[in-house]
């Protein structure tokens, strides 16, 4: 089912179900005597409120997000969660201090739990009917995703067997990848073998992969990790088999439907929620900082003019999440042309090509804050792995396993690398920053982002920037 349609349908089913709830409560309310008519405009308008109310926090909490093949049990209790929170909300909303406290609570207090039931009730049915109808149409053959599958032995036919079984996961096997060339054109029931393992990413592009599951033998650990760094900057589904789980320990996460164990590598570990609150948190802030302090700028942006000939803004393309490009924009702090001789290198810790104002600027970080801008169009957030350049981009993916594993999450104006490892001086600097930004993705949270945030506000004041 086509995303844009799936999401009508799932509004159309929340639309029913709310205004159905509210119907169902008002009946209820008075046939016990504890509901004062408001009259038929006032109840329609007050049922739309609370349809927006719902859909607000649905959408908050990822029940807006599209849905394939996954557990219906898993969506219902993510609707029980919301609808709890929901109703708590509702009931802090329309709590009266002198009446609530002062006597015990009424009827018409206590039947907020009905409602309560009625949300979880109406709302997870029409998902759940919707979800049936969609794993009817996958086994049917509509919806179904290109499917690779890296490995050539028992272990990847029998996983191709039980896919076939299993219809309804979804999954159409186009092709096999092996470890050997000697084995490409070789087939299993029909399916070839479509290429060697650096191969993999022509393949997703000739074939349009999807989705790639990993089963290569267990004894390879570094065969395993290979493999995920050829896939990792691909914009595919990645899944493995579970008896190498513990090869790729801590980046992972189960997905099982008919007792057909699937992990997911390397997804997004922060939940719906709070990535609506970071990005709520993103647009704000720059808001606050671009405008509230743009007397600051302003000076700024004179001092870099009076300082050096040259415009104040340095623009400059970067590697943005998913490996898109983007133009990063800075206070200018560095001479004009200042890798015209030299090509593309990192600043040095005394760099003689940086301004005197621009030294300043640096070290108290503010040559960052027009990228503030960046973050309030979404091509970055204030805390994420920094965006590198397309040149050393490619070098890095070459020399660095994993490294493109930092593209599958939105660029930072800082992050936990700034703060413990400084700035890119050379590759064994990067490659230890690699490790904080994987940390960082591996434990993201709003939590460690404010963690982030406060140290980096302490360097700033500190003026110990580079």
């Amino acid at each position: 089912m086509p995303k844009t349609i799936e999401k009508i349908f799932l509004l159309v089913g929340d639309f029913i179900a709310i205004h159905v709830t509210y119907i169902c409560w008002i009946l209820i309310r008075q046939s016990l005597n504890c509901y004062t008519e408001p009259g038929f405009s006032s109840n329609v308008l007050l049922s739309f409120i609370l349809f927006f109310y719902w859909f607000f926090l649905f959408f908050f909490f990822g029940l807006y997000k599209s849905w394939y093949a996954q557990s219906r049990f898993d969506e219902f209790v993510t609707v029980l969660k919301t609808a709890s929170i929901g109703v708590f909300l509702l009931f802090l909303i329309t709590f009266d201090v002198r009446t609530d406290l002062q006597s015990p609570p009424s009827v018409g207090r206590i039947i907020i739990i009905s409602y309560w039931f009625m949300v979880v009730f109406f709302t997870s049915s029409e998902r759940i009917l919707l979800r049936t109808i969609q794993r009817k149409l996958l086994e049917m053959g509509f919806g179904r995703r290109r499917t690779l599958i890296i490995g050539w032995n028992e272990k990847a036919q029998e996983l191709f067997d039980k896919i076939s079984q299993y219809r309804a996961l979804g999954y159409d096997v186009v092709g096999f990848i092996s470890p050997s060339r000697k084995d490409v054109n070789a087939n299993y029931k029909g399916v070839p073998v479509l290429g060697h393992y650096k191969d993999i990413a022509r393949v997703v592009q000739q074939h349009r992969i999807e989705e790639i599951i990993i089963a290569a033998k267990k004894s390879s650990p570094k065969e395993v990790i290979s493999i995920i760094s050829y896939c990792d900057s691909l914009l595919v589904n990645l899944k493995i088999v579970p008896d190498l789980y513990d090869i790729v320990m801590g980046y992972g996460r189960t997905n099982q439907i008919y007792a057909f164990p699937l992990i997911e590598i390397l997804p997004q570990m922060m939940p719906q929620w709070e990535q609506r609150i970071k990005r709520i948190i993103d647009v704000v802030v720059s808001v606050i900082v671009l405008v509230g302090f743009m007397p600051v700028w302003i000076l700024v942006a004179l001092l870099i003019k009076l300082d050096s000939r040259g415009p104040v803004l340095f623009r400059q393309k970067r590697v943005g999440k998913d490996g898109k490009h983007f133009t990063i924009y800075k206070f200018r702090s560095m001479v004009v042309d200042a890798e015209k001789y030299t090509g593309p290198v990192w600043a040095g810790q005394h760099d003689p090509r940086v301004t005197f104002v621009g030294r300043i600027i640096r070290k108290l970080r503010i040559d960052e804050i027009p990228q503030f801008y960046n973050v309030l169009i979404g091509q970055m957030s204030l805390v994420g792995p920094r965006p590198e350049r397309p040149f050393f981009v490619d070098k890095l993916k070459r020399e660095i396993p994993l490294y493109a594993r930092r593209l599958r999450m939105k660029p930072g104006i800082t992050g936990w690398a700034q703060i413990k490892g400084g700035y890119d001086t050379s590759i064994d600097s990067v490659k230890k920053k690699l490790e904080y930004d994987l940390f960082y993705i591996e434990n993201v949270s709003l939590r460690m982002d404010l963690k982030i945030i406060l140290s980096t506000i302490y360097v700033m004041l500190r003026g110990k920037g580079q």
